[in-house]
């Protein structure tokens, strides 16, 4: 089991940050926030839950009352991102840092979906992240000020995955946006980068990737990674942290895999999964439909 760390960096690193995290009231946000608030950064998250994102902020803020602020903003809505952002830079001054982090997802046999189904996953992740970049990004251009842009994505965006065809496809459109706007923004001191982690539990989202207790998921297998376990929320936020600093001015346009090696040793996807029946299937909706219903404080 992994232990809990010393922080590799000064406790002030992020000083003067003022960083948005789309999706934060929940899972790797969430656990992010808390992390770049203690090497103090000021963050502001996004979500659609105001309850939740109020017991964030507050778990994010810790002995540092005031770092943390929150907005209700679906990332879906181009006009309402665009507004949210915009009362934001009144209210509290210019980002220096967008965290699009912002995702929906479940496992379904592709044929099975509905276009609205389609809809809510890339919608989340392929609109978001671009309303939510573009929101800042101009701002940004129209002050003269730089910026940076960091997108939680995975690896699938090199591999693809069965099973979760919506979220595949949308990362590898957000991989495309972070290659495409490293080259467009970098005169004007905008950096964007993405980072692809290997699996790191968290609540519900962790339920959600595994449809029966009885199947056997790469993606989401401690034994299938070569380091024989998950990670955690806090290297995460180390890597966050890194690319966040000034520390890598020269670093755009780059998405980074930390998954213990788990794509290198065969693609940490959802292919184990194509050995399910359509009993299987059925079970795992009814899974996912508890686990919907479900009141958890942790849910996105």
């Amino acid at each position: 089991m992994t232990q809990s760390k010393r922080s590799s960096f000064a406790p002030d690193l992020l000083a003067g940050k003022r960083i948005l995290i789309t999706g934060g009231g929940t899972g790797l946000g969430r656990g992010v926030a808390r992390h770049l608030v203690e090497h103090g950064a000021e963050v502001h998250l996004w979500g659609r839950r105001p309850n939740v994102l109020e017991e964030a902020a507050a778990e994010a803020a810790g002995s540092r009352p005031g770092s943390a602020h929150i907005q209700t903003v679906d990332v879906r809505d181009g006009d309402g991102v665009d507004a949210a952002m915009e009362a934001l830079w009144q209210e509290h001054g210019p980002l220096t840092s967008v965290v699009n982090n912002a995702a929906a997802n479940f496992i379904a046999p592709t044929e099975s979906l509905s276009p609205r189904a389609f809809e809510a996953v890339s919608g989340t992740i392929m609109k978001g992240s671009f309303h939510t970049t573009h929101a800042a990004g101009k701002r940004w251009i129209a002050a003269g000020l730089p910026g940076s842009v960091l997108s939680t994505l995975t690896t699938w965006v090199w591999t693809g995955s069965a099973f979760v065809t919506p979220s595949a496809m949308a990362k590898a459109a957000v991989h495309s946006m972070t290659m495409s706007l490293a080259v467009e923004w970098a005169r004007y001191g905008i950096r964007l980068n993405a980072v692809a982690p290997g699996p790191i539990p968290t609540d519900y989202a962790w339920e959600m990737l595994n449809p029966t207790d009885k199947s056997s998921v790469g993606a989401t297998q401690a034994d299938q990674i070569p380091m024989g376990r998950t990670g955690t929320i806090e290297e995460l936020a180390n890597l966050t942290i890194f690319l966040l600093s000034d520390a890598c001015d020269y670093l755009t346009g780059q998405t980074i895999a930390m998954d213990g090696g788990q794509m290198l040793a065969g693609p940490g996807t959802f292919a184990g999964l194509t050995s399910m029946t359509a009993d299987d299937w059925a079970a795992a909706r009814e899974k996912s439909k508890a686990a919907s219903a479900a009141p958890k404080a942790q849910r996105s």
